[in-house]
């Protein structure tokens, strides 16, 4: 009679956490994963759309980097993407699932946008640019504030809290818009004829300070959640609540700090959208960075230096996207598929950055 040399319940495969992954592991896990990606996207371009797959990711290319004003766009859409994501990553650092970037955005551009309707060309451009920045902080701090407060009180379910605000947030915006353009069909530019708010133009666009903002924001929150004391905190209190009270940290006043913190910095996002950007403000300024950023800081682990290659790589699968439909008269599903796959594949390259599947016989690893 036979024999069975394994434990009865011993399963085929199962997945086991990894320890310690060396960064070159990660690496090419991650670059096996985009090989993937342009590999099944050359299938589904020559299978489907009859393309010539090397011809489409020529054209992809080309919508970031075949003229400098494109490349400069795609920066101006870099810089609002990657705010956003180093605004949620004290938050989420700390486990605390702010989903309200969103929201968070539009009131610091609703907050912005007030005062250049109420206060433009009626001050001084210098106290101007000041009220605006202040306003949008506070307006975005108080959004932020508002779910941390009934969090460290009253224990709510923070996701739900902050997702629900975006949608408060969405109405108090329309409302605004509806009441400054009165009869008009549209709000239009702000201060069209005296460019009151507008920020000054600096090599040619006025979305250059929105970059060197950000670039500085991309060193100090770094340097804030590796190395500063008030980081230390929110990262003990990510890891356990308990061991953070244990060790004599005040867990509400963290929670509050932190998101105040985040609330702030999507609330100065809205002011550098609306007086770099756009100089005008309706439901969808945010343009659902507010999600999108949500994926960014997620695959960043927080870091905001690869916060800004992933943030990169996802303006550059936008913009592809949208050549692609251009340029072959394809429908947005057919060109939004193609950058789906590849982010698809990165998403999941990071299961085998964490995971390894082992088999029962011998013992085998996969990942």
């Amino acid at each position: 009679m036979s024999q069975n040399t394994h434990a009865p319940h011993e399963p085929l495969m199962r997945v086991v956490k990894r320890g310690e992954t060396s960064g070159r592991l990660k690496i090419g896990v991650r670059l096996l994963a985009i090989l993937l990606a342009l590999v099944i996207d050359a299938l589904f371009i020559y299978f489907v759309t009859g393309l010539n797959p090397f011809a489409v990711y020529g054209v992809m290319i080309g919508g970031t980097f075949s003229t400098t004003m494109r490349f400069s766009w795609a920066m101006r859409d870099l810089a609002s993407l990657l705010l956003i994501g180093i605004a949620l990553a004290p938050a989420f650092r700390m486990r605390f699932w702010n989903i309200g970037a969103e929201g968070q955005v539009l009131m610091g551009a609703l907050a912005t946008a007030a005062v250049m309707v109420y206060y433009g060309g009626k001050v001084p451009n210098g106290l101007l640019f000041t009220a605006m920045l202040v306003a949008s902080i506070l307006a975005g701090a108080l959004w932020g504030f508002i779910p941390a407060w009934f969090k460290a009180h009253f224990g709510t379910n923070e996701t739900l809290f902050t997702l629900m605000m975006n949608y408060v947030a969405i109405q108090i915006v329309a409302c605004c818009v509806n009441i400054w353009r009165g009869q008009a069909s549209g709000l239009g530019k702000l201060n069209m004829k005296s460019k009151a708010g507008w920020f000054p133009q600096i090599m040619g666009q006025r979305f250059t300070i929105n970059l060197i903002v950000v670039a500085v924001l991309t060193i100090l929150v770094f340097c804030y959640l590796r190395y500063s004391k008030q980081g230390y905190e929110i990262a003990v209190v990510g890891e356990s609540e308990n061991t953070a009270r244990y060790a004599g940290i005040n867990v509400g006043r963290v929670i509050i700090r932190t998101m105040i913190l985040s609330g702030a910095l999507c609330g100065l996002t809205g002011f550098l959208i609306v007086g770099g950007r756009d100089q005008t403000i309706s439901t969808g300024t945010a343009g659902g960075n507010g999600f999108t950023a949500i994926i960014v800081a997620w695959l960043a682990k927080f870091n905001t230096f690869t916060m800004a290659l992933i943030s990169f790589l996802l303006i550059f699968l936008e913009k592809g996207a949208a050549e692609i439909a251009s340029a072959y008269n394809l429908n947005d599903f057919a060109s939004d598929i193609i950058a789906g796959i590849i982010l698809f594949c990165i998403l999941g390259s990071e299961f085998f950055v964490n995971y390894k599947v082992v088999f029962r016989s011998g013992h085998k690893e996969v990942g």
